[in-house]
């Protein structure tokens, strides 16, 4: 129908719109973060000129990543001499839309109703209701796993095609580190496939809406907290990160498994490291944190411990879920550039052992603790 089409595309438009701001001003995040961690002043020294005047408006550095975007389109495109030409094309592609693909599969908000929202609007949409997600999949969970690992063969044709042995060892290294670290991922989030019974995950978000012992929200991580601590290192060393980027380490591999690439490519590289940031922030918003929802929210208002019920406006609500996940995502995407600029880097054989050796184990008994837990309580329920 006409009218799914337009909400489609609007949601469309919104999820890329989002990913691509949150990249960009991630690498201002990142760099003003860094610098008040370490008491400096930070970027500071791109500026737009007022014209016909001398003010120049800096804006406390934000014009940083306008000015990173126009230098990689302008740049040369350098090539190696000897290189696999297709799959060296291809590579940055199988990297960079993986990432935003899974994002389709994430809800960013609650049952939107257009009728209600812009009742002039209310007799062509005839009462539809729409949840702000892109892709309403049962197994929404099963496609982000299955999406994020295609990012794994883009890292190792990388370094496999550019024909240079720094750049081949870099695409091994991430492709051993991805693939570990994605296994203790996949095990930290069965944990809560168990507690709500389902792989959809705007089914999971409703579910974290009512409350634990009448007073805690019903939060992921407050059923699993020692899971998302897992699961928040574990995505922290797929995105190859400090103190987990062994596959681009300056001081061994010059920029590891995209060491031959230059201009747009290698901005397409770096570009999909930042909006990865934001699909973990996403992804650890929607499994432990309530997704879109305050504590105690859902879709018609509030409803506090006690059985008190705060009802509001569809147009509050919708405004309101929208907010709130950006800024929990915003909150998690900066905890992630906290721990790379206060950790010191691993040597590699340190990072794949405290996957196998570490986080591995703990994923395990975590999940026999929950199994028991979940079936014990289905016996008797507490």
């Amino acid at each position: 129908m006409t009218q799914d089409l337009v909400i489609y595309l609007v949601f469309i438009a919104y999820a890329v719109g989002m990913l691509m701001t949150f990249g960009t001003l991630l690498t201002w995040v990142e760099r003003k973060q860094a610098a008040v961690m370490s008491d400096r002043i930070g970027a500071n020294r791109a500026y737009v000129r007022i014209p016909y005047t001398q003010i120049k408006l800096v804006l406390w550095g934000l014009f940083h990543g306008i000015a990173d975007g126009i230098k990689m389109l302008v740049k040369e495109d350098f090539k190696p001499r000897s290189y696999d030409w297709y799959a060296y094309a291809v590579a940055p592609w199988v990297v960079f839309t993986p990432v935003l693909l899974v994002f389709g599969v994430i809800p960013f908000g609650g049952l939107l109703d257009p009728g209600r929202l812009f009742p002039a609007f209310a007799g062509w949409f005839d009462g539809r209701t729409y949840p702000m997600q892109i892709a309403q999949l049962d197994a929404g969970l099963l496609m982000v796993f299955a999406f994020s690992g295609m990012s794994i063969i883009g890292a190792m044709l990388a370094g496999w095609s550019s024909a240079n042995k720094f750049s081949l060892l870099g695409g091994l290294r991430a492709g051993s580190q991805m693939i570990s670290y994605e296994l203790v991922m996949g095990l930290t989030v069965l944990g809560l496939i168990l507690i709500f019974g389902s792989v959809d995950l705007n089914s999971m978000v409703r579910q974290q809406s009512g409350t634990v012992l009448g007073v805690l929200p019903a939060w992921g991580v407050v059923y699993q907290p020692f899971a998302a601590v897992l699961f928040m290192t574990a995505a922290i060393a797929e995105n190859k990160r400090i103190p987990f980027d062994l596959p681009e380490a300056e001081s061994e591999l010059i920029a590891g498994y995209y060491t031959e690439y230059s201009a747009m490519k290698m901005g397409l590289f770096m570009f999909a490291e930042f909006i990865e940031i934001a699909i973990v922030g996403a992804l650890f918003t929607t499994l432990f944190l309530g997704g879109y929802n305050l504590p105690y929210m859902h879709d018609g208002g509030f409803t506090l411990p006690g059985g008190y019920d705060i009802a509001l406006s569809h147009g509050v609500v919708v405004v309101t879920q929208l907010l709130v996940f950006l800024v929990k995502v915003m909150l998690v995407c900066s905890f992630q550039i906290l721990v790379r600029w206060s950790l010191p880097r691993f040597r590699y054989d340190q990072v794949l052992a405290f996957a196998w050796k570490f986080m591995l184990p703990l994923a395990l008994l975590n999940l026999s603790i929950t199994a028991v837990l979940v079936w014990l309580q289905q016996q008797r329920p507490f």
